[in-house]
């Protein structure tokens, strides 16, 4: 079945049809993790949205090469040129090394995302093992004119820049206005213009990160190396590039302005997407005001904002309510709704192997299908498409209480689909699982165990069939024996 995706790009500010340069082939780059902080919830939201882009991109049979870079460069506390490195900041309060920081960090990165069944992506490049690629960039950027050499700096010249090419282009803003809204120059700074930003900044005696280049010792500046990355790895001009809101200025304007002035081309992304921010209670999370969470807090539910704890699945199930576009309110209530929706998709999901069919069908199995990709297929809509998966655990119910009947076929085409969207499209599965196609392996073996367990039952052997509900239990798995046989679900 052909698909016709449509995607929000933010550079038109309208809904397109998705069409890759080069199909069946689609190049996807997303401005990772700056590694010297615990994740925040934002940006595990924000790599998730891209997450189920990729699963989705490759389930309708493109071949996706997603980039995900790693900041592990020490850049500036405000990205404004000014101030103390942050991993150099980091490594002096944990008295670490600036690149065991990084280490940490990142493998603490790679944790939290692998515990939230993000799949890796294809190529995950380092700033500090491209610095070499950032100075030659730079180089081209001054030899076309754009940026200019001060006191071992290399700043961007934005007024020259926006001679021939729109500044401001991606997040509307107009040159004239961020120009007066900028502060004054004084007598001391380097730049010629309060709006030009670094490409490359000459290390003071204090800092620990730099490394040697034509115009002295000294680091990359914020934005190039995600320049130097992408078009590295996707080309100088490529399908997708995604991030936070927050990124889209003047992170992702900077890039723009940076591939343009080095390439002189000013199309290098045919599709900006970015991913909402998350609040907390209705307010915006600040550390300062104590209204903030990680990633842990919820899996523990150690934090005094906390109700109880949550699994993975039941917190992804949670992001996936909202828009990846769409701003996503936190609350304990939202949390609670998610999980009990959670569950019973899970258990609608335990059902299908059991149900019996019949001859002729009473509803529209392919419409139902087709609903859920047309979900997916208008920007990624996450929430249509859990709609659906409740239309199909309704339609399960439904037949097991002999109120709908469906034939083999059916409940074969309903079983893929279900497992194509629930399991491999959203990355979810049953509690205590990583997701995926293993759902229907562990299934199995605890079909077995409990089998086992019903024959040590019947032969009065009541030892061992305490013996395997109490392991079962230490797994936080519990057993529940009816009139019918046995189940079992996993305890949060």
């Amino acid at each position: 079945m052909k698909q016709e995706l449509y995607v929000n790009n933010s550079l038109t500010r309208k809904k397109e049809k998705f069409t890759p340069l080069n199909p069946p082939f689609v190049g996807m780059y997303v401005c990772g993790p700056t590694v010297y902080n615990d994740v925040h919830l934002g940006t595990l939201r924000s790599f998730m949205s891209f997450d189920i882009i990729f699963r989705y991109l490759t389930h309708i049979g493109y071949k996706v090469r997603y980039v995900r870079n790693i900041t592990d460069v020490g850049h500036l506390v405000d990205d404004a040129d000014e101030g103390e490195d942050k991993i150099a900041k980091r490594a002096r309060l944990e008295q670490l090394e600036p690149m065991e920081i990084v280490q940490k960090y990142t493998n603490g990165f790679h944790d939290v995302v692998r515990k939230f069944n993000l799949i890796p992506p294809s190529i995950e490049p380092t700033a500090t093992g491209h610095i070499s690629e950032q100075i030659v960039m730079t180089e081209k950027i001054i030899e076309n004119g754009y940026a200019y050499v001060a006191n071992g700096s290399v700043y961007f010249d934005v007024k020259k820049y926006s001679e021939k090419f729109p500044y401001g282009a991606l997040s509307g803003r107009n040159i004239d206005e961020l120009q007066s809204g900028s502060r004054d120059l004084d007598g001391q700074d380097e730049k010629r213009n309060p709006l030009d930003f670094a490409l490359w900044k000459k290390a003071q005696p204090e800092h620990i990160m730099r490394w040697p280049s034509p115009w002295g010792e000294g680091f990359p500046g914020w934005h190039i190396e995600c320049s130097v990355m992408s078009s590295k790895y996707l080309g100088l001009q490529f399908d997708i590039h995604g991030g936070g809101m927050d990124l889209k200025f003047p992170h992702h304007e900077c890039e723009i302005a940076q591939n343009c002035a080095a390439h002189l081309r000013n199309d290098p992304v045919k599709y900006w997407l970015h991913g909402n921010m998350l609040t907390l209670n209705g307010k915006k999370m600040s550390k300062s005001d104590g209204n903030f969470l990680l990633p842990e807090d919820l899996l523990s539910g150690e934090h005094e904002l906390m109700d109880k704890s949550y699994s993975t699945h039941a917190i992804r199930f949670f992001f996936l309510q909202a828009h990846y576009g769409s701003t996503l309110d936190i609350t304990m209530d939202g949390l609670q709704a998610a999980e009990k929706g959670l569950r019973r998709l899970q258990a609608a999901w335990k059902e299908l192997p059991g149900l019996t069919t019949s001859s002729k069908t009473s509803v529209d199995m392919n419409a139902w299908k087709n609903e859920c990709y047309a979900a997916m297929n208008d920007d990624f809509n996450c929430p249509m498409v859990i709609a659906q998966l409740f239309e199909g655990a309704r339609m399960i119910n439904a037949c097991k209480e002999g109120s709908v009947s469906l034939t083999a076929e059916d409940v074969t085409g309903l079983k893929q689909c279900f497992s194509d969207f629930f399991f491999d499209i959203l990355g979810l599965g049953l509690e205590g699982e990583t997701g995926g196609k293993q759902q229907e392996t562990v299934g199995g073996l605890m079909n077995m165990v409990l089998e086992m367990r019903m024959m040590a039952r019947t032969k009065k052997d009541f030892e061992t069939s305490d013996l395997i509900r109490d392991r079962l239990n230490e797994l936080k798995i519990v057993v529940k024996d009816g009139k019918e046989g046995s189940s079992w679900e996993y305890l949060n």
